[in-house]
């Protein structure tokens, strides 16, 4: 997360990262965006100054998912926490791939420019 961080020229930046099960993010999935079903990454961005730092907001990744994705894509466990977690931030730096065709040209450019760059 600080590598990201540092990436974005964040310093003084927290992101909070909760891993969980899919039973805990479909709640949350279901409560925050109105979809009753579990989902591998959730991103809640606060974007507030505390004191000497600036609360980014907040990543929620479910292991559940994540290992099933990481089966079917064929890659380790780690690479796609890896996806998830920039997939997730790149969220609480304020792009949105479901705003139209050139907010998701936007996000999935700026994600895999992170990605290259871990």
């Amino acid at each position: 997360m600080n590598r990201l961080l540092e990436l974005e020229g964040l310093k003084g930046a927290e992101v909070s990262l909760y891993l969980t099960c899919d039973e805990t993010i479909r709640v949350l999935n279901r409560e925050y965006r109105g979809k009753d079903k579990a989902t591998d990454v959730l991103s809640f961005p606060f974007d507030e100054q505390a004191g000497d730092y600036r609360l980014l907001g907040e990543i929620i990744i479910s292991l559940d998912t994540a290992e099933r994705q990481a089966r079917e894509m064929g890659h380790s466990l780690e690479e796609e926490i890896k996806r998830l977690l920039v997939h997730g931030f790149v969220h609480l730096l304020g792009y949105d791939h479901e705003a139209g065709e050139e907010e998701e040209i936007a996000f999935k450019e700026k994600e895999e420019k992170l990605l290259n760059s871990l």
